[in-house]
């Protein structure tokens, strides 16, 4: 499984309104990004759903949309996968809702970990990924996890075979640490907002 070095997530609490949203979607779709997940922690299902419906037009069939938490949401709006934090439904209880494919493809299940404990249960799961985070202290979450710094991404590494992704704090200045400690991606918030296109340009060159 060929892992995109970056991985944007498109947060809509930092956004005015859904225009924004999109505009820096289309940005991160012309830098080359071809991985994306769309995050709405506060909209109701049916803005979440009409949102989400207007994203896929931003972006060509090569690139991988995932929804955060709603499995609902993901086979309702078409996308290529689900992300579930620690709270949400069961990997596997999402894996029978969203399945295994889509038109064709493989569709994605990743699951967030934040201790190594979470890491060895999400690993014998059907999840296709796993997070691993914050790494760094990181400002995207009112009631943030403990940050595991790059000891934690290494020592998730360890505990896994299957992409590693790496959460929390990452900009261009640190996100190589973060890879050479045994990330084979970074997802990324903030660092991102400003010149969205501009900005994940410099990701990938920085990543390779």
């Amino acid at each position: 499984m060929l892992f995109p070095r970056l991985y944007p997530i498109l947060d809509t609490s930092y956004f005015p309104d859904a225009v924004g949203m999109f505009a820096a979607a289309e940005e991160l779709a012309a830098a080359g990004c071809n991985l994306l997940q769309y995050r709405n922690k506060s909209g109701n299902a049916r803005c979440m759903l009409e949102e989400a419906r207007e994203l896929r037009p931003c972006f060509g069939a090569g690139v991988k949309l995932i929804m955060n938490d709603r499995a609902d949401l993901c086979l309702a709006a078409g996308f290529d996968g689900l992300h579930l934090g620690q709270d949400d439904l069961s990997p596997e209880s999402a894996r029978r809702i969203i399945g295994t494919e889509f038109q064709g493809k493989a569709r994605w299940l990743g699951v967030s970990t934040h201790k190594p404990e979470q890491v060895a249960e999400a690993d014998r799961t059907s999840a296709d990924y796993l997070a691993i985070g914050p790494v760094f202290a990181t400002t995207s979450k009112a009631n943030p996890d403990p940050v595991v710094g790059l000891e934690g991404v290494r020592r998730a590494r360890e505990l896994t075979r299957k992409p590693l992704v790496a959460i929390g704090g990452i900009t261009r200045a640190n996100a190589q640490s973060v890879i050479e400690a045994g990330a084979d991606a970074v997802a990324v918030i903030s660092d991102l907002l400003r010149d969205p296109r501009k900005s994940a340009e410099e990701f990938l060159r920085v990543l390779g």
